[in-house]
């Protein structure tokens, strides 16, 4: 058996980063289907991609990790290292042969070694760049952390009751609502990563802002 492992959210200042995994014994039925990266699709097919892979992969799972997490994380290890360890917890749940990761670092060899050492060696770890764009199992799990994010977006979206967008850092919606949060609490709101620099800058604003103000 092989399993595909790759993330969504790794760069937003809002919102979750979730790993997703998807195992197989052949991935032929993937590429009858059409997977491809998730960012390549539509909302629409992604949520009809998701509904066909969770009903016919022998496996999936996701690993999810809150923006206070991350933030808690990054005071000890790196981001590529809080997303190795959720890999090497997605990849880990069933037994396989061949792994298969979107490789998040500039060196694919020394990822996949230390990718490998964290599992005990147990099966051969294959971490490439693009390998969403290259392994219809990588796709796979491309979109089941997509959706699941999405999923996860939305419930936020619904718990301020106001646009809060996609969570990006190039999207003016999600850092609007930061910065009015900000100035009116004080504080960044919940569900967002005050660990990126943008967020820290707008938190430092703020607080020169206040003692300007003083």
């Amino acid at each position: 058996m092989q399993c595909g492992v790759d993330e969504a959210g790794r760069g937003p200042a809002m919102g979750p980063l979730v790993v997703g995994t998807v195992y197989v014994d052949s991935d032929q039925h993937l590429r009858e289907i059409g997977v491809k990266d998730s960012k390549k699709l539509t909302p629409k097919a992604r949520e009809r991609l998701y509904d066909e892979i969770t009903s016919s992969a022998d496996h999936w799972a996701t690993v999810v990790i809150s923006a206070e997490e991350i933030d808690e994380q990054r005071k000890n290890i790196s981001l590529n290292d809080i997303e190795m360890n959720m890999f090497a917890e997605a990849a880990k749940k069933w037994s396989v042969d061949r792994i298969f990761v979107d490789c998040p670092d500039i060196n694919e060899s020394s990822f996949s070694n230390r990718l490998s050492i964290l599992l005990g060696n147990r099966a051969e770890v294959i971490a490439k760049h693009k390998a969403d764009d290259t392994y219809p199992v990588v796709s796979a799990a491309s979109i089941i952390a997509k959706v699941t994010r999405d999923r996860m977006m939305s419930d936020i979206q619904e718990e301020f009751e106001v646009n809060i967008g996609s969570g990006y850092p190039s999207d003016h919606y999600t850092m609007d609502f930061i910065r009015d949060w900000i100035a009116k609490n004080g504080k960044a709101p919940p569900h967002v990563r005050t660990s990126w620099e943008p967020v820290r800058e707008m938190l430092s604003q703020r607080k020169n802002t206040t003692l300007d103000d003083w």
